[in-house]
């Protein structure tokens, strides 16, 4: 039985393990798992390796997508570039042969359709790991970022007090990537003045859980394009199936 799994801290709210055991189910694979372990620290990576043997590869999540570099000799290019990795392959010997970044296949892939014109300039919540995936993909797709931060280090940052009608006018996506309003916090949303969204604007919530979170909700409410975390999480996934099996 080969094994494959999620590692994070908490994981109560992970799709993961659900969406892999329905596509093991659906596509008759039977000799395949998909397992959760929940870890605080990547010391405790170690004892997972040890107990089981027949691991074939990890996806990584809060709050191990940036350090877990430090255990992996072999980085994608991409993977590379963004500074985080949330796929991990192994080999026979059950050690680490490649880290991914599949967040950003899976986010690109699901940003692009909803993409026009006049969406130029980019307003990034949170500087995390994920954040990071987002900056690089719009970056290459040419749009501008701002990153805002609850305590902002650099020029490209400000704070959610900064997020005024100016900046929202002159920012037509943006793009929720903290946990802020994830289940189980689900009446939590990240601090600005709604009403100054329009139709022009695009919201996209990296939260899958919630479907619809009150940042989300409040989105729609003036007209704006609302995308979650789903389609990218499903994207991702099966890159990382693929990468997995290839």
């Amino acid at each position: 039985m080969k094994k494959y799994g999620l590692i994070g801290h908490p994981l109560s709210h992970s799709f993961s393990k659900k969406y892999f055991s329905e596509k093991f189910e659906k596509e008759n694979i039977s000799d395949c798992s998909y397992e959760l372990f929940d870890i605080e620290t990547l010391n405790q990576l170690s004892e997972i390796l040890k107990a089981n043997p027949n691991l074939k590869g990890l996806n990584v999540t809060i709050p191990h997508k940036e350090n877990i570099l430090s255990y992996i000799t072999d980085i994608d290019d991409n993977a590379k570039a963004i500074g985080a990795v949330n796929t991990l392959k192994f080999s026979d010997n059950n050690k680490i042969i490649k880290g991914y970044n599949t967040d950003y296949y899976g986010f690109k892939k699901s940003l692009k359709p909803f993409l026009d014109i006049n969406h130029e300039r980019a307003l990034i919540l949170g500087t995390g790991g994920a954040s990071k995936t987002v900056k690089y993909v719009l970056n290459e797709l040419n749009i501008d970022c701002l990153m805002v931060s609850r305590n902002p280090k650099n020029d490209n940052e400000i704070s959610y007090d900064d997020i005024n009608e100016y900046v929202i006018k002159h920012h037509q996506i943006i793009i929720n990537t903290t946990p802020v309003g994830m289940f189980p916090n689900t009446e939590n949303f990240p601090e600005f003045n709604y009403n100054n969204l329009t139709p022009k604007h695009l919201l996209y919530d990296l939260i899958y859980n919630p479907a619809e979170t009150i940042f989300l909700k409040k989105g729609k409410e003036k007209g704006s394009i609302t995308i979650n975390g789903l389609q990218m999480l499903k994207l991702q996934a099966e890159k990382s199936w693929e990468i997995w099996n290839s």
